[in-house]
């Protein structure tokens, strides 16, 4: 019996919100891998019927991952990672940073200012 290949697939990190820009809503999109050739990788779309791409075969295995053009996507040999938003410091913290940037504590003016613009930015948002 025949050991059967696993499966094979370029990766696509995408935002289900793309249109209202970025929500965080991310999912990792499977293209899977149809062929490969000594210069390309071909793929059929997970999304969009059964429409078939290529890419640089090279290029991708140098660098991970590569930008498709012809369809704006970014594709990957490896899923990658989620990214996570940061998280917003609190009032507390921001205080705290004005502080240590002050002049008389070692800091500069110009460290001062931009830490206190982020603090009374928060301040009016909270």
């Amino acid at each position: 019996m025949a050991d059967i290949a696993p499966a094979e697939f370029l990766y696509e990190l995408w935002d289900a919100n793309w249109d209202d820009g970025p929500m965080g809503n991310w999912q990792i999109l499977q293209h899977p891998i149809t062929k490969k050739t000594a210069r390309r990788i071909y793929f059929a779309y997970s999304t969009g019927g059964h429409r078939a791409g290529y890419v640089d075969r090279q290029r991708i295995e140098a660098d991970g991952e590569i930008y498709h053009g012809y369809t704006l996507r970014r594709l990957h040999l490896a899923p990658p990672e989620i990214p996570t938003r940061a998280k917003k410091p609190d009032l507390a913290e921001l205080k705290a940073a004005m502080a240590a940037a002050h002049p008389d504590r070692g800091g500069s003016d110009e460290a001062f200012i931009a830490a206190r613009d982020r603090y009374q930015k928060a301040r009016r948002t909270a």
